[in-house]
């Protein structure tokens, strides 16, 4: 049900979008929306920390959550995905290039450092097993979005 998040994985469905390629749903562009994936492995690596937003009497609920089966929800807003975001690259192709550049960094990090957590603002310290499930659904739910699965 969801994409598998190895790299060969990613980049087959990336590889497939291009920059005037219209979402299912949402507003974000097709390079916002690989910009943003990015933004979300550089909360994985802990170089753009975050805070909790939930209570922490939640977040068992919310971690069991990506153990399941379920999809996403659609339209969600949330405070690290802001719409108006301005645009870091100049064209789409670069903006996967730092993708990859940034997703090679989450799985170095995580492979020198195995009892690694980092904080997501609505499902609280995560490790790598954590952090690849939660990918898998956000990849999915995006790559749905562009109809690039």
């Amino acid at each position: 049900m969801f994409i598998e998040t190895d790299l060969e994985s990613v980049l087959s469905h990336l590889n497939k979008l291009t920059a005037d390629k219209k979402p299912a749903w949402g507003k974000m562009s097709a390079q916002r929306m690989v910009e943003h994936l990015t933004d979300m492995l550089r909360i994985a690596t802990g170089e753009n920390p975050q805070e909790l937003l939930i209570p922490e009497d939640k977040l068992e609920r919310m971690v069991a959550f990506l153990y399941t089966d379920k999809p996403m929800a659609r339209d969600m807003v949330v405070p690290f995905a802001k719409e108006g975001t301005p645009l870091r690259n100049e064209e789409l192709e670069l903006a996967i290039d730092e993708f990859v550049e940034v997703y090679l960094d989450f799985q170095e990090l995580f492979a020198q450092n195995p009892e690694l957590k980092t904080v997501h603002a609505y499902y609280g310290p995560l490790n790598y097993e954590q952090w690849d499930l939660l990918n898998r659904k956000h990849l999915t739910h995006h790559f749905t979005q562009f109809e690039i699965l």
